[in-house]
């Protein structure tokens, strides 16, 4: 197996791995949160791909593993981020992940596996 296309599906496998576990601490965060969910919700905190304001707030209000997760997450799931227009923050977070998951997982794999066998 060449080193190319291992090195590829190890990215896949990160950037997967990544939009995930943002997702699941996002989740965790609602579960916990009610009346904080709705003043978050009006601040833009939990928003895929958040302002540059939000993302202060957001630094703020999380450590720093967290953030660098979140950071990464940003990065990973901006191209998908405007796809839901809908107020609601999980439809937003929830479909914006499933795109990146399929991009990512699904799609970069099935091109990596079509890559030639010498790169």
């Amino acid at each position: 197996m060449s080193t190319i296309k291992s090195l590829l599906r190890l990215a896949s496998t990160i950037a997967c791995v990544i939009v995930i576990v943002s997702f699941a601490l996002f989740a965790i965060e609602q579960a916990k949160g009610g009346s904080k969910q709705q003043v978050r919700k009006l601040e833009g905190i939990n928003q895929p791909a958040p302002s540059g304001t939000s993302e202060r707030k957001r630094e703020h209000m999380h450590g720093k593993v967290r953030e660098t997760i979140d950071d990464a997450d940003d990065v990973l799931i901006k191209p998908f981020a405007g796809v839901v227009t809908s107020g609601s923050v999980w439809a937003k977070r929830g479909v914006s992940a499933l795109l990146a998951l399929l991009v990512y997982g699904v799609l970069a794999r099935f091109l990596i596996a079509y890559l030639p066998g010498r790169l």
